[in-house]
C-alpha cells in the first residue's frame, strides 16, 4: 500500500493543479481574445445595448421576426432544453401549440411548410439564428403589419444572412436580433 500511496498522492495533486488552476485560466485568457472579451458581444440599437448577438430572445409583437421558442423562457442564466423526448406527450403537445399559434399568426402558410426550428427549442433553449427559411415563412405577416412590400423583406433577409463558414461548414443562418433591428431602421427612414 506504500508503494502506491505516494505516487497516487503526486498525481491527484498534479492533476488539481491542471485542472483546476491552469485549465480554467488557459480558457479564460483565450475567452479575453475572443471577440467581446469573453463577455459576450453586444448588440446596440439608437445608442443603447438591446441584447447579445449569440444570446436568443422573444420578441412579443407579431410585427417582428419571431425566433426559435425557447424551453427556457429566453433566460441566459438557465440555458437548457426541454429534455422531452419526441414520443413524450407533453412535448408533442407543446409542439402542436407552437405549430397552431403559428397558424394563427401566419394566415395562408401551409402547415407542411412551416421550419421545425420555429415550433422547437433549441438545445441551449437560446438560439439567436434562424434559417434564412425560417425568416421568409415570416414575410407576409410582417409585410402585411408594417405596410412593407415582400421583395423588400426578402431582400433585407439576404442582407443579413451569414452563409456557411469558409463557403462549407454548417448551414446559413440569419440573426434575429440584427435583422428585427434592420426592420427598425426601414420604418424609421
Amino acid at each position: 500500500m506504500k508503494k502506491y500511496f505516494l505516487p497516487s498522492l503526486r498525481l491527484t495533486v498534479v492533476l488539481l493543479v491542471l485542472l483546476c488552476v491552469i485549465y480554467p485560466l488557459f480558457i479564460a485568457a483565450v475567452a479575453k481574445m475572443a471577440p467581446g472579451g469573453g463577455d459576450g458581444v453586444t448588440v446596440t440599437y439608437k445608442g443603447k445595448v438591446v441584447g447579445y448577438e449569440n444570446i436568443g430572445q422573444g420578441f412579443k409583437s407579431d410585427k417582428y421576426f419571431q425566433p426559435r421558442p425557447s424551453a427556457v423562457g429566453y433566460n441566459a442564466a438557465g440555458s437548457g432544453a426541454s429534455n422531452k423526448g419526441p414520443t413524450n406527450p407533453d412535448y408533442l403537445k407543446s409542439v402542436q401549440a407552437a405549430i397552431d399559434t403559428f397558424m394563427v399568426n401566419n394566415p395562408g402558410v401551409n402547415k407542411a411548410d412551416v421550419p421545425a426550428e420555429l415550433v422547437t427549442a433549441s438545445g441551449s433553449g437560446l438560439d439567436p439564428d434562424l434559417s434564412p427559411e425560417g425568416a421568409r415563412i415570416q414575410v407576409k405577416r410582417i409585410a402585411r403589419l408594417r405596410h412593407i412590400s415582400e421583395q423588400d423583406l426578402m431582400k433585407l433577409i439576404d442582407e443579413h444572412t451569414d452563409g456557411p463558414l469558409l463557403g462549407l461548414l454548417g448551414p446559413a443562418k440569419v440573426n434575429v436580433l440584427k435583422l428585427n433591428i434592420a426592420l427598425d431602421e426601414i420604418k424609421t427612414n
